[in-house]
């Protein structure tokens, strides 16, 4: 009997420390919990300071991992090798996601503060009535100059092809956003599928290639904080932080068309804390925490209050916060589908092989 007894203890016993660790690494790995809210997003694309608020405030320890590219981030999502329990993919992405059933519909009754949320930035076509995504940041593509190394401002597209900039611009290493470009500068669509048009803009692409010092990803912010180049076709955001270092540079959007994107904040189909994720995005709704964010981040906020709480000089720079006539003349990506987004990555390929 005494046997059985022990032999009966040691069974509970192995099946409390199997529990215990079972739990303990659920906790550890950010795929579990109550108290664990794992983040999927850009880097450096929050301020440190609201994360340690959400902690404090919500009692919920964040694990924040960060991706390059809206591509690489779906691929995670897809392998669902981490349940993140918020990402902050793209507008085409968004709309990509929603099709592959990657996203949980979100339940509006438990989101407070979407009021704040501008008019034009809502019930966009990769989202219609924001079923499944929440705004977060948003901005344009565009074109940096230093003034000090060209001899008159740039203004258009075709400014770019001019001979006197032999090797002196920087170029972001993105295939919609070049070829999006050309396209402009062509008068067409950055989402064209015509494949005439899109032979035309990389054989366009290609008499720019004298001018192209280098097609490059984050280093772009330091090179042209310290002219290393006089001229950068970059993101809004990524301008502000370099014009920040350096007071000669200045940005500006072609009055042809441009790229009008959209980050927006999605819960995962695989989330396991989604109480804390509708706690994440009401937290960042708040007009004080979106305007911290924008001044910590330098992208232009969808919140209007938090927008009238950001200094003058930033809230009136018509260059982050265009006016309506020129957001106009703007497009934002479409899903094009996987064939011809194959396409678009060929043709920039051919382009980039053609400048060696």
């Amino acid at each position: 009997m005494k046997k059985l007894q022990a032999l009966f203890v040691g069974i509970v016993a192995i099946i409390a420390i199997l529990t215990f660790t079972a739990h303990h690494l659920a906790r550890t790995s950010g795929q579990a919990g109550r108290d664990t809210l794992t983040i999927y997003n850009w880097g450096d694309y929050i301020d440190p300071d609201l994360i340690k608020k959400f902690e404090e405030e919500y009692h919920v320890k964040v694990i924040y991992e960060t991706f390059d590219s809206n591509e690489a981030m779906l691929t995670k999502i897809q392998q669902g090798g981490t349940n993140y329990d918020i990402a902050i993919p793209s507008d085409y992405m968004i709309q990509k996601m929603i099709s592959e059933n990657l996203l949980i519909k979100l339940d509006h009754s438990k989101i407070t503060g979407l009021d704040n949320i501008g008019s034009y930035f809502l019930d966009q076509p990769f989202d219609p009535k924001n079923a499944y995504s929440i705004p977060y940041f948003w901005g344009t593509l565009g074109i940096v100059y230093n003034e000090d190394m060209v001899e008159a401002p740039l203004v258009h597209w075709d400014d770019l092809w001019k001979e006197e900039y032999e090797n002196n611009i920087l170029l972001i290493d993105g295939a919609r956003e070049v070829m999006g470009f050309a396209l402009n500068s062509l008068g067409y669509s950055l989402n064209s599928t015509n494949m005439d048009e899109l032979h035309e803009a990389v054989d366009k692409l290609k008499l720019l290639t004298p001018n192209v010092k280098a097609i490059i990803g984050d280093e772009i912010k330091m090179y042209m904080a310290q002219e290393e180049a006089a001229i950068a076709v970059t993101f809004s955001g990524e301008a502000a932080e370099m014009m920040d270092e350096n007071d000669s540079l200045h940005y500006v959007i072609p009055p042809e068309g441009s790229n009008l994107w959209f980050d927006n904040m999605v819960i995962p189909s695989t989330a396991r804390n989604v109480d804390a994720a509708y706690d994440f995005i009401n937290f960042m709704l708040i007009p004080e925490n979106a305007a911290q964010n924008a001044e910590y981040v330098g992208y232009a906020t969808p919140n209007d209050k938090a927008k009238a709480l950001l200094p003058e000089e930033i809230s009136s720079d018509e260059a982050f916060y265009p006016s309506p006539e020129v957001i106009s003349h703007l497009e934002v990506y479409e899903d094009l589908g996987k064939e011809m987004l194959g396409i678009y990555n060929d043709l920039f390929l051919q382009f980039k092989m053609f400048r060696n």
